[in-house]
């Protein structure tokens, strides 16, 4: 029987995949005139990548996303569904930056959970956790020919680091709990969103141009 901090991974670590996934889709439906085979390919490609990441630098092989089934199907679940439901997705303008942010909240947290299970130190499991975060987002923009946002937003990398610091320190206490893993998502996607909403950059390399937002 699966113990409750494993269940609490497994939920979040699904909740991401499916999250990032709709990201994954809609970003490729609102860049690239895909088809739905495109779509969900996108999708797989955000949802599972950060992780897939993490695994191959932890040495855990095959990746999770490969050893079971329903990363896979959760992943691509979301690409049909963002791909069927597309129309309405259009109408809400903020929708893909509100996802990518969830994802990145969710992410982090169990990137960095899964960093240290494999008995990494604290700044190790930090490092691994916002890579688990901001992953998928890079690959994504890879495919679709753009600057990844880790590279061209100030707050993006940041609100990961920082939600991933907060799980790393509680656990390094040893008082990682659902609440804190849900106060630590809560602060990275408060980060993030805070950012986007003020357009809250650190300082680029041309101070005259302003790094886009998505």
């Amino acid at each position: 029987m699966s113990s409750p901090a494993a269940t609490l991974q497994l939920v979040l670590d699904l909740l991401g995949t499916f999250v990032f996934g709709l990201n994954g889709a809609l970003t490729a439906m609102e860049a690239e005139n895909l088809d739905l085979v495109g779509v969900v390919v996108l999708a797989v490609i955000t949802a599972l990548g950060g992780g897939i990441i993490r695994d191959v630098l932890i040495g855990s092989l095959p990746p999770a996303a490969f050893r079971d089934w329903r990363y896979l199907a959760v992943g691509a679940g979301a690409g049909i569904a963002a791909f069927l439901a597309r129309q309405l997705w259009v109408r809400l303008q903020r929708s893909i930056t509100v996802l990518d942010a969830a994802g990145l909240a969710l992410f982090c947290v169990t990137g960095t959970t899964t960093a240290f299970a494999a008995h990494l130190g604290p700044f190790q499991s930090v490092v691994l956790g916002t890579i688990t975060g901001v992953g998928g987002g890079t690959l994504r923009d890879i495919v679709i020919r753009r600057v990844p946002t880790v590279l061209s937003s100030g707050l993006y990398a940041i609100p990961a680091a920082c939600g991933a610091s907060l799980t790393a320190l509680a656990l390094s206490l040893h008082f990682y709990s659902s609440a804190l893993a849900a106060v630590a998502a809560a602060l990275c996607f408060a980060i993030r969103m805070a950012g986007v909403r003020f357009n809250l950059n650190v300082p680029i390399s041309h101070p005259g141009a302003r790094p886009p937002v998505e």
